[in-house]
């Protein structure tokens, strides 16, 4: 039986987040997508916690529903940014925390509100180092799990360019044991962790980071349950734990992650974006000293970069035992390129909605239907676009600085940088 989870979302108590974050939609969409497993997203956040004591029902696993009516069970998280000093150096790392139960969140966000405030945003800023919070977490409940979100990304990660650590030992010192996975993030892959050898005991996880329902699965975590076996949240957390260590021939076990291509992530490449959108690969960016060339301060050093600089290996293939990863590019952007117009057209919506409704969701369409299956049912360049994406046959322009980069399927000009 496969599970597709994705842990770390938004609600709409979050910035920057959609209205549609709500409980009935986010159920809505994951049916859409295909997804068994969905985070809650900002628990800590006082009005959406009340919503899913509401609109959630628990089951004896430590698992929710939502009106006992949906395949799809909801897993308790929240992100937590922490924002202090350590080291002479001012840390900005967020964290993803997955919880046991109700219970273990409402005793959690007693202590929290005591730190800063958690009403002003589903993902709450608060000065507690990731270390302390980790002790902090373990100490109400030891079922907790503590991932480090987006690991990569410049301003608020544990690896970040600009506000991170060069190790997990650096940030979470005497308690990394209790660290056993990160989370990629969009902007990079498996396929760039793997050069750093440290990272080898660390299980990585990839989730959608949305703050919209359309977004929702645009990274997911794949597990393959064995089909008398029970989900429970415990099942789920001791797959994480494992994932790097289990034989693949398991009959439970975290299989593979869904990917972003990571160029499409907003900070892949180095750059400058108030600078003439300046961007470039890190190799060329080291050459200058990783200095802007026209404003001559620091650019904004991006995902490869970093990972590069913490690297021990480049190029290494996976190793033996560990989860897979396959990449991919959400069904709207196929549809929207082959109609040649924006994703957020209302006939890309339609069409999207149309294919979803009759043929199936979409990871069914993107990963497991075969291109016979889908003939009968789908428009040819359609069909030729899920074809390419699976064959990875697409071109990139890298994101960087806060801009996304894109993805071409079909081909086309484009600048090559």
């Amino acid at each position: 039986m496969r599970i597709i989870a994705d842990f770390h979302i938004h609600s709409k108590y979050a910035r920057a987040t959609s209205k549609n974050m709500v409980i009935p939609e986010i159920a809505k969409w994951a049916g859409f997508k295909g997804i068994d497993l969905i985070g809650t997203g900002d628990f800590t956040h006082p009005l959406w916690f009340s919503e899913l004591e509401k609109n959630l029902t628990p089951l004896n696993s430590g698992l929710y529903t939502y009106k006992n009516t949906q395949k799809l069970k909801f897993i308790l998280t929240s992100e937590i940014s922490s924002i202090y000093t350590q080291g002479g150096r001012v840390r900005k790392v967020h964290n993803l925390i997955i919880a046991p139960s109700l219970k273990a969140v409402s005793e959690l966000n007693k202590n929290l509100q005591k730190i800063g405030n958690i009403h002003s945003d589903g993902r709450p800023i608060l000065g507690i180092s990731s270390k302390n919070l980790a002790k902090l977490i373990f100490k109400i409940d030891p079922n907790f799990m503590m991932i480090p979100a987006h690991a990569w990304t410049p301003w608020f990660s544990v690896f970040g360019s600009k506000s991170g650590f060069d190790s997990l030992e650096e940030c979470f010192q005497e308690l990394t044991p209790k660290i056993h996975a990160i989370e990629t993030g969009l902007s990079s892959d498996p396929e760039m962790n793997w050069q750093v050898f440290k990272l080898d005991p660390i299980t990585l996880i990839s989730c959608s980071d949305a703050h919209s329902p359309a977004n929702l699965g645009r990274e997911a975590t794949v597990f393959e349950i064995a089909d008398s076996t029970e989900i429970s949240y415990t099942l789920i957390t001791e797959l994480i734990k494992s994932a790097k260590f289990a034989s693949r021939s398991a009959k439970s076990v975290l299989t593979n992650t869904l990917e972003f291509f990571p160029e499409e992530g907003m900070y892949h490449f180095d750059g400058h974006r108030n600078c003439g959108n300046l961007s470039m690969h890190p190799d060329k960016s080291k050459l200058l000293g990783k200095i802007c060339p026209r404003c001559k301060k620091e650019m904004t050093i991006g995902v490869l970069s970093r990972v590069c600089d913490l690297a021990d290996k480049k190029n290494r293939t996976k190793p033996d035992n560990f989860p897979s990863s396959i990449h991919l590019v959400p069904l709207q952007e196929i549809i929207a390129e082959s109609f040649g117009v924006g994703k957020a057209s209302k006939k890309v919506q339609n069409k999207y909605l149309q294919i979803v409704s009759e043929i199936g969701n979409e990871f069914d369409i993107l990963l497991y239907k075969s291109i016979d299956e889908l003939k009968n049912s789908l428009d040819y360049k359609i069909i030729d676009g899920i074809r390419r994406v699976r064959e990875g046959k697409v071109e990139a322009v890298p994101g960087y600085d806060g801009v996304y980069g894109s993805i071409k399927v079909f081909g086309g000009d484009f600048e090559k940088i």
